[in-house]
C-alpha cells in the first residue's frame, strides 16, 4: 500500500470559523479520505455536502440512496486500502445496520469512518438512539468529540486508528457540535494526507464471509477490543482533570459537549473529571485511576447511562466501594437534551456548593418562555394541496392514513389531519398493507415523498404487488429532499458532484414492479386531482397517484394571490380548512364585526389552492397549474 505522509513537524495552517459539521469534513479532507457515501438527515447533512463544496477534485462524493447503500459503497471502497466515510443521523444507523455487523467480523483495510450524528433532544428526529450503546453492540469503537476543534482533529485520528487495527470505527457527534461553531485552525490543502489504496487483492478467505470464518474472527475482535481497552487509555483525549482540591473525595465522568457544560459549572467547585473520549472499548486502566481515592462519582452523559454502567461494572470487577451515580439512579435526567442549567443543579446537589458568582445576587434574571411555535407545512406547499385533495374525494369513507418521514409528516396537524401513523421511513407502505389485510372495508393510503420512495419505499410496494394487496400508493413528488436541505436524488437528474444523470422515472418504476394503474397529476389543480384520487383508489389492488409539483423553495413564482374585501364573504373556509400560513383574518368589518380572509404577500407563492376552494370567487392573482411535466416524468 502505497502512502505518501507530509513529514513536516509543523503544518502550515489557517484559521476558520466553522460549523462542527464544517470542521468534521475538512478533518476527514485533511485526513486523505478518498471516498465519501451518505444518506441526508438532520444534524449530519452538512459533512456530506461541506466535502462536496470543498472537495480537491481527488475525492468521490455520493448521496446514495439509503444508509444500507451507503455503508456498503464504503466498505467496497475499504476494501481497496482507501480511507472512506458514510455519513448518516442515529436512525439512519438501524438501516445500515445489517451490512455493519457483518463488515466487523470481515474488517478493511483502508480507514473507515461511520460517522453517526446522534440527536439528543430529540430535535429534528423520531427517536433518542445512543451510538456509544450500538458501538458495543456491534463491536465497533467510537469516538466521541466534545467541541468542534476536538471534532477536527480526532476524525483525523479516526481514520489512522480504523486503518491500524483494520475495522471501522464510529465518529459519534451529537446535535450541539454538528451545529455548534468555533473558530479553529485547519490544514491548508497542499498539506492534506494523500493516500493512496493499494487496490484490491482477492482472497476469499478474508473477504467472504463463511461461518466458519465468523467464528474465528469472532474471537479475535474480542480480544483485540481488550487490548484496545489498555491502549485507549493512554489515547490523550481521554483524560482526568485535577480539578479537584486536596483532601476532595468526589469525581464527574462525562463525555462530548457534556465536558462543556461540566468545566463551566464546575467554576469555583471542587471535583476530579474524567473525560471519556473512547466510550468502547472503554478506558479502562485509566478509568480505575480516576476511581482510586473517590467515594462518589456523578456521571454526567447523553443519552444512555453508559459511562454510568461501565464504572458500576469497573467497580464490581475490581471490588471498589465508590458510589456510582447519574441515570440509573435519578441524580441525572433519564432522556433528553441536558443544558448548562441541568448540570448546574446536579452539581449543586452533588457537591454541595454553588457555582461560583452564581449568589442570589449576581443571579441574571429569568428571561421569559419562548413562544411555541408547532412546525407547519410551507405556504403554497403542494404537499398541502395533496393531502386536500385526498381528504376531499374520500369525504364519508372510511379511511386510513399512513405517512412517512418528511415536510409531508406535517400532514398530521389540524386542519390537514390526513396523517394516522408515521413509524420511520418507508413504513407507511406495509403498515397501509397490515391494516388491509385485516380490514378490508378501509380504504388504505400511504404517503412517501420522492426521495423516500427510492430510499426505502420500493420495496414495500414490491411486497404490495405480490401479496395481493389493496392499497392506494401515494408519491407525493416535490422534485427534491426538501426536509433535509434540498439534496438531490435519483428522480433529479443530477448528483451532488454536479453530475447531469438520467432521471429514474417513478412511473416507470412503478409499472416495471406490475402495476397498471398509475396516474400522475399536479395537485395544485384542484378539481383534477380530486377526481382522480377517487377514480384510482376505486380500483382493486396496488394502484398509484403521483402527485408532483415542486417544492416552493426550489421554485418561488412571483405571483401573489389577493383577497377581494367586497367579495369576501367571511366564511373562513381558507383558513379553517387549508391552514395556509400566509391566510390571515384581517380587521372585523365595521357592518358585521366579522373577520374576512387576508393573504400576507410576504409568504404567498401563488399557488392558486385557496382560489379554488373559495366559494364566492373572493381571492384571484395567483399562478396557475400548469408546471407538470409529461406523464412518464421525464
Amino acid at each position: 500500500m502505497s502512502r505518501k505522509y507530509n513529514k513536516k513537524a509543523v503544518f502550515t495552517m489557517h484559521k476558520e470559523f466553522l460549523m462542527g459539521n464544517e470542521a468534521i469534513a475538512l478533518g476527514a479532507l485533511a485526513a486523505g479520505v478518498n471516498l465519501v457515501a451518505g444518506y441526508p438527515g438532520t444534524p449530519s447533512t452538512e459533512v456530506l455536502e461541506t466535502i462536496a463544496k470543498r472537495n480537491p477534485g481527488n475525492v468521490y462524493v455520493e448521496w446514495s440512496i439509503n444508509e444500507k447503500a451507503g455503508m456498503e459503497v464504503a466498505a467496497g471502497a475499504a476494501y481497496t486500502g482507501a480511507r472512506a466515510m458514510v455519513t448518516m443521523k442515529q436512525v439512519g444507523l438501524n438501516v445500515a445496520s445489517d451490512p455493519l455487523m457483518s463488515l466487523e467480523y470481515i474488517g478493511v483495510k483502508g480507514g473507515m469512518v461511520v460517522l453517526v450524528a446522534d440527536d439528543p433532544g430529540p430535535i429534528s428526529s423520531q427517536t433518542e438512539q445512543d451510538t456509544r450503546t450500538f458501538g458495543m453492540f456491534a463491536k465497533v469503537p467510537v469516538f466521541d468529540p466534545s467541541s468542534v476543534a476536538e471534532a477536527y482533529e480526532m476524525i483525523q485520528e479516526a481514520f489512522d486508528f480504523s486503518e491500524k487495527h483494520g475495522t471501522p470505527v464510529f465518529f459519534r457527534a451529537t446535535t450541539r457540535i454538528d451545529h455548534g461553531y468555533e473558530a479553529i485552525d485547519v490544514k491548508d490543502p497542499e498539506e492534506y494526507f494523500q493516500n493512496t489504496p493499494e487496490g484490491f487483492i482477492k482472497d476469499p478467505s478474508r473477504w467472504v464471509i463463511f461461518p466458519r470464518l465468523s467464528v474465528k474472527n469472532h474471537a479475535l475482535i474480542e480480544k483485540r477490543n481488550a487490548g484496545l481497552s489498555d491502549t485507549l487509555s493512554s489515547y490523550p483525549r481521554n483524560r482526568i482533570f485535577p480539578e479537584a482540591k486536596d483532601g476532595c473525595r468526589k469525581g464527574i465522568a462525562t463525555h462530548g459537549i457534556n465536558l462543556m457544560y461540566t468545566m463551566d459549572s464546575l467554576k469555583g467547585r471542587s471535583a476530579r473529571v474524567l473525560k471519556v473520549a473512547t466510550p468502547f472499548p472503554f478506558p479502562e486502566k485509566l478509568a480505575l485511576d480516576f476511581l482510586s481515592g473517590l467515594d462518589e462519582v456523578l456521571c454526567v452523559e447523553e443519552l444512555d447511562p453508559f459511562i454510568e454502567r461501565m464504572l458500576l461494572q469497573i467497580c464490581g470487577k475490581y471490588d471498589l466501594k465508590t458510589k456510582i451515580t447519574g441515570k440509573l439512579t435519578g441524580h441525572m435526567p433519564p432522556s433528553g437534551e441536558n443544558t448548562l442549567e441541568i448540570v448546574d443543579q446536579a452539581f449543586t446537589s452533588f457537591l454541595g456548593e454553588a457555582m461560583e458568582g452564581s449568589a442570589e445576587g449576581d443571579a441574571l434574571p429569568k428571561p421569559p418562555s419562548l413562544p411555541v411555535r408547532p412546525p407547519v407545512l410551507c405556504a403554497g406547499c403542494p404537499h398541502r394541496a395533496s393531502f386536500y385533495a385526498v381528504k376531499q374525494a374520500m369525504k364519508g369513507k372510511k379511511t386510513i392514513y399512513c405517512g412517512d418521514i418528511g415536510c409531508y409528516t406535517l400532514g398530521n396537524a389540524a386542519p390537514l389531519d390526513m396523517c394516522d401513523t408515521c413509524l420511520c421511513m418507508g413504513a407507511g407502505i406495509g403498515i397501509a398493507q397490515g391494516v388491509g389485510h385485516i380490514e378490508p372495508d378501509t380504504k388504505c393510503f400511504a404517503f412517501v415523498g420522492d426521495s423516500t420512495f427510492f430510499a426505502s419505499g420500493i420495496t414495500g410496494t414490491i411486497n404490495a404487488f405480490y401479496n395481493q394487496a389493496d392499497m392506494t400508493l401515494v408519491v407525493l413528488d416535490n422534485s427534491t429532499t426538501a426536509m433535509t436541505g434540498h439534496q438531490p436524488h435519483p428522480g433529479t437528474g443530477r448528483t451532488v458532484m454536479g453530475q447531469i444523470v438520467e432521471k429514474v422515472s417513478i412511473e416507470k418504476v412503478l409499472r416495471a414492479i406490475g402495476l397498471s394503474v398509475v396516474e400522475t397529476v399536479d395537485p395544485l389543480d384542484y378539481e383534477l386531482s380530486v377526481e382522480t384520487v377517487k377514480r384510482v383508489a376505486d380500483e382493486p389492488g396496488v394502484k398509484a397517484i403521483i402527485f408532483r409539483s415542486p417544492c416552493v423553495a426550489i421554485i418561488r413564482p412571483s405571483e401573489r394571490a389577493q383577497v377581494n374585501p367586497q367579495t369576501c364573504i367571511a366564511c373562513g373556509k381558507c383558513i379553517r380548512e387549508l391552514g395556509c400560513p400566509a391566510l390571515i383574518l384581517d380587521a372585523a368589518a365595521p357592518d358585521t364585526g366579522k373577520k374576512k380572509a387576508k393573504i400576507d404577500d410576504s409568504l404567498c407563492t401563488g399557488c392558486t389552492l385557496c382560489e379554488q376552494i373559495c366559494p364566492v370567487h373572493a381571492i384571484s392573482g395567483g399562478r396557475k397549474p400548469g408546471l407538470l411535466p409529461n406523464k412518464e416524468g421525464e
